[in-house]
């Protein structure tokens, strides 16, 4: 399948890079991208969502299978890169350092603290490590 079909199946679509892409992840209710897409030079797609889902779920919610994600004729090649930009992880993380920041200055100044709040900082401490995780850094 090539990586067309893939992001006509998604919303909020940006480019990012060369062959990669942000999008709304399928799998959760998203309003703020957090799907990155990157197609290999091979015709490998790769998918991960900092919001913590799985790939099978991402999928399924697509309507996809996990051979969707791979090319005809898969070579292999010697280079390892990395599977996202760094442009990609460092947005995200970025995004959710100011939820943290948010939260803790409101803490600070004494305003009331709701569950949504909470939910919304754990949500946001677990996509930081997700971006972590996916640069690569252990």
């Amino acid at each position: 399948m090539s990586i067309d079909n893939v992001l006509a199946r998604l919303e909020k679509v940006k480019k990012t890079g060369k062959d990669s892409y942000m999008a709304c992840c399928p799998s959760h209710e998203d309003s703020q991208p957090s799907l990155s897409i990157a197609e290999k030079g091979d015709g490998l797609i790769l998918m991960h969502c900092f919001g913590g889902c799985d790939i099978y779920s991402i999928l399924s919610a697509m309507d996809l299978n996990m051979t969707d994600l791979f090319p005809d004729k898969l070579e292999i090649s010697k280079r390892v890169s990395r599977p996202f930009p760094a442009v990609d992880v460092l947005r995200a993380i970025g995004f959710e350092a100011l939820v943290v920041a948010s939260s803790g200055v409101k803490i600070l100044s004494g305003e009331l603290f709701t569950q949504e709040d909470r939910e919304r900082l754990v949500i946001a401490v677990g996509r930081i490590q997700a971006g972590i995780n996916a640069a690569g850094v252990s």
